[in-house]
């Protein structure tokens, strides 16, 4: 191997070795699950990422070095996304790939949801079928910002924290399958005890958006300053 080739080979795969470096920290990907779901600001992720505001906005420049996020100014705030779609698949394998080969993760998995609606999720492909047929309602509990960013279409939208005082809007003569961030969200989990306790049938669906996305499923949206 010449030393020009191998100066080539070595550039290229240090290059490479930035995004797993950007990613090497738990909140940082963290922080791309939560980006995958609409932008938001700095002060939102930290919130949700159960970290302070400098915490958040250091680990955001290391994506941003990376080419994972962008920012823009709105305002008074600063908002970040993800750079494109590819970054959101990309978390998504990242995802898979730990479940498929560390066993570490179905283990915190199970300890955590098992019996409480985690193994009977509904799988994306028999959801779809269900949707087009009428058979389910779809709920969605995200906040209605992410709603707003991106829904499985048909979805009925009631946030998690306004469900109790809005069962009256869900049929009851029909199954209702609750989703909000995909297969490791506890809010899911909580509406559907919640419906069970209620008296409804209820079931989590095992994926969120990001998953929809990276399976090429089409996501609706609602402009912003639009009703959800």
């Amino acid at each position: 191997m010449t030393t020009a080739h191998r100066r080539f080979k070595d550039s290229l795969y240090e290059q490479f070795a930035r995004v797993g470096k950007a990613v090497a920290a738990p909140k940082r990907v963290e922080l791309l699950d939560l980006l995958g779901q609409g932008s938001r600001a700095v002060e939102a992720l930290a919130g949700l990422a159960a970290i302070s505001v400098p915490n958040a906005s250091q680990h955001l420049q290391v994506l941003r070095a990376a080419r994972l996020v962008e920012a823009r100014k709105r305002g008074l705030y600063v908002e970040y996304s993800l750079a494109d779609d590819e970054v959101g698949h990309f978390v998504v394998t990242l995802r898979g790939l730990a479940a498929a080969r560390l066993a570490e993760v179905e283990q915190i998995t199970r300890a955590h949801f098992d019996g409480r609606g985690g193994p009977d999720a509904v799988a994306g492909d028999e959801l779809i079928g269900r949707v087009r047929r009428g058979e389910v309602t779809v709920l969605d509990v995200q906040p209605a910002e992410e709603y707003r960013a991106g829904h499985f279409p048909r979805a009925v939208s009631i946030p998690i924290d306004e469900l109790k005082a809005r069962l009256k809007e869900l049929p009851k003569d029909r199954e209702v399958v609750a989703y909000r961030r995909g297969p490791y969200c506890v809010m899911a989990v909580e509406a559907v005890e919640l419906l069970r306790q209620k008296g409804f049938t209820a079931r989590r669906m095992e994926l969120g958006v990001p998953n929809w996305r990276a399976r090429g499923w089409r996501v609706a949206t609602v402009r912003r300053g639009a009703g959800a």
